[in-house]
């Protein structure tokens, strides 16, 4: 039985009179991998920036409908929005570290929300870079300066840093779509690896990378979502004509 973590309900998403997200309702469960698929512009990144409210920083962005977590509807103007995001975790396409060394990299986050204990920083920021594929690589040089680190480490620090505050979900835009082959192999085995502990959502325009991390799929087409299900079901057997056109090449 799945054990869902975070659903969403009807959720509209306006930019002005754009309407961009269109009654969407989906449900996500821990220790598993959601890909949302679709041509540019449909949609995905938005709904997926909504799920721990980024959209707030959109000035004429308006959202309607509900995203729970649990019993709390996070769309609700009190949830304390610094505490979402302590909650879900989020990746971007391009790797952003801070400039600060690697070990700053991953304590920022665990300090803010109160941990002062070295001892304690020390345990975090070993954990998160070893969950992440990086302590090997990192671990004689952790104050030296993040952005001394390949792209691809770079990318991969920026995922150790989203875990070392224990979410539950973490959100990935794209992940790998700015790396290397090799280090868009690493990351696709940190994701399959991570989702024995976390629910991860992932969106990509990459068919063969959902196909190989993903337990289920949404696709995505001018704001709406056309299918979701089991990832082999979408990619083998998909129900909508418009699914397998768009796996299969014809438009996207």
């Amino acid at each position: 039985m799945r054990n869902i973590v975070m659903s969403t309900k009807d959720l509209n998403v306006f930019y002005g009179e754009k309407h961009a997200v269109k009654s969407l309702s989906l449900d996500f469960a821990t220790k598993e991998v959601t890909a949302l698929i679709g041509p540019s512009g449909c949609g995905k990144s938005t709904f997926l920036r909504s799920l721990n409210r980024m959209n707030d920083l959109i000035a004429d962005a308006r959202i309607t409908g509900e995203i729970r977590i649990g019993d709390e509807d996070i769309n609700h103007p009190k949830t304390d929005v610094v505490l979402l995001r302590q909650k879900i975790g989020m990746v971007w396409q391009r790797p952003n570290p801070f400039h600060k060394s690697i070990y700053e990299n991953i304590a920022f986050g665990p300090r803010y929300h109160g941990i002062r204990d070295k001892r304690k920083l020390d345990e975090i920021v070993e954990s998160s870079l070893r969950k992440a594929a990086l302590w090997e690589e990192t671990k004689d040089r952790l104050n030296r300066s993040a952005l001394s680190l390949s792209g691809g480490q770079q990318q991969r620090l920026c995922i150790a840093r989203s875990i070392a505050v224990s979410p539950d979900i973490i959100l990935m835009d794209e992940p790998a779509s700015a790396l290397d082959p090799v280090s868009s192999a690493k990351v696709e085995e940190l994701i399959t690896e991570l989702k024995q502990e976390y629910c991860i959502v992932i969106v990509t325009h990459n068919m063969q990378q959902a196909a190989r991390v993903s337990d289920y799929t949404a696709f995505f087409l001018m704001g709406e979502m056309v299918e979701y299900g089991a990832t082999d079901q979408i990619f083998t057997n998909p129900e909508d004509k418009r699914t397998h056109d768009y796996i299969s090449g014809r438009f996207g």
